[in-house]
């Protein structure tokens, strides 16, 4: 996979207009069969450079635990909010990705001026926001939202598959690979599996 370092170009703009406080926010773990959607908020320090930062989905494992110790260290502020199975079935997942971010940016203190946000507009937010298109491949502060909340959504599926590990949360974390699903039609859905979303591949292996 190609590395792609993301830049502050975006950011330091949105500081030049007179913005002091500009979060980036991601989110992970939209297209699983099972756990929760988590995003994350981060101000990045303008003084605290953090090299290497990049889109979290081409940063190998290793590397973006250390640059996530490194990010929660050194920035202005930075938190992370999920939604789980329950809520994504009740409201679909968009919409649920949707209330994670904002959970999310609401938990920085302080409370950021400004949000760039990856490709989407967060609803009922009280302060400026721009949708950046592959954002967490071309801004800094969003491929560092993104790093956070892989590494926290990462974790969590970890502790899952110790309360479970019929399914091997661990490795796959709950993305549609061949062993979640060969272990989805011998076990069935779990407490931690999204019923609303089964991709074709899991209607054929469970006759449905």
């Amino acid at each position: 996979m190609v590395r792609i370092r993301a830049f502050r170009t975006i950011e330091n703009a949105i500081r030049r207009m007179g913005f002091v406080y500009v979060a980036g926010v991601d989110e992970v773990g939209r297209g699983c069969l099972a756990g929760p959607v988590v995003a994350a908020a981060v101000i990045l320090h303008p003084d605290r450079y953090i090299p290497h930062v990049g889109d979290s989905k081409t940063v190998p494992a290793l590397e973006r635990a250390r640059l996530y110790d490194r990010i929660v260290a050194s920035a202005v502020s930075w938190g992370a909010a999920a939604a789980d199975p329950q809520e994504i079935d009740t409201i679909n997942i968009h919409q649920a990705s949707l209330r994670a971010m904002q959970r999310a940016i609401l938990r920085l203190a302080p409370l950021p001026d400004f949000v760039l946000v990856d490709a989407f507009r967060v609803p009922d937010l009280p302060m400026a926001q721009r949708a950046v298109v592959h954002g967490d491949a071309r801004c800094t502060a969003i491929a560092a939202a993104s790093i956070v909340a892989k590494v926290t959504r990462d974790r969590m599926m970890t502790e899952l598959h110790g309360r479970d590990p019929r399914y091997g949360f661990d490795r796959h974390k709950g993305y549609a690979t061949r062993e979640h699903l060969d272990a989805v039609a011998k076990y069935g859905y779990s407490e931690m599996h999204r019923r609303s979303f089964r991709p074709p591949t899991l209607f054929d292996r469970m006759g449905g």
